[in-house]
């Protein structure tokens, strides 16, 4: 049986990121915040959208093509369904610099539509990730999409090492889903 990252999105995923930086975008920035937490790293990371929607939540429920437009993630499959969760194995690498990581977990994706998506690791190589999307429409008509949780490596890594690769790869995974987001929706198609 094969286990997966959810480091992005989608998770996330995903999932993890350095310096702080505010908690705002606008426009096509994505804005990430990232901050240690024991061995773990509290990640935040938010986007400003014009998007229907239904094509927001269809992209970030896509998990069997996860791995066709999220950075670093080879493999994201549905291997059951229980309740309003999707359990998805996912197999990737983190990588930044001359780091890398391999990632095989297996996430628990309870689905709130359409406004949110709760993402809990269940097992494989990260003691810990526990997080999610939300979405949340503006009076201006474009809509927030933010991931934040919280992520731990189950192998050491000085904390000088684990805050920048973490946050590096949910930065890159997170807007590996914000322009699959925009480039369906430029399509008209989810």
């Amino acid at each position: 049986m094969r286990r997966s990252n959810h480091v992005s999105r989608s998770v996330f995923l995903v999932c993890v990121f350095a310096a702080g930086v505010p908690a705002r975008a606008s426009g096509d920035e994505v804005r990430v915040r990232a901050e240690l937490e024991g061995a773990a790293v509290r990640v935040e990371a938010i986007a400003l959208l014009r998007a229907p929607l239904a094509i927001i939540w269809q992209t970030l429920t896509d998990y069997d093509h996860l791995g066709s437009f999220i950075p670093g993630m080879t493999t994201s499959r549905v291997v059951d369904r229980r309740g309003v969760a999707a359990i998805v194995e996912q197999v990737g690498e983190a990588r930044f610099l001359l780091f890398s990581y391999p990632i095989d977990v297996t996430v628990s994706s309870e689905e709130y539509p359409p406004f949110l998506i709760r993402i809990r690791s269940l097992k494989g190589n990260l003691r810990r990730l526990e997080g999610g999307y939300q979405i949340v429409p503006r009076a201006s008509g474009e809509i927030e999409l933010s991931w934040k949780g919280l992520i731990e490596p189950d192998s050491f890594l000085p904390a000088v090492v684990t805050k920048p690769v973490l946050r590096a790869v949910v930065e890159a995974q997170f807007r590996g889903m914000v322009s699959e987001i925009r480039r369906r929706s430029a399509a008209g198609n989810p």
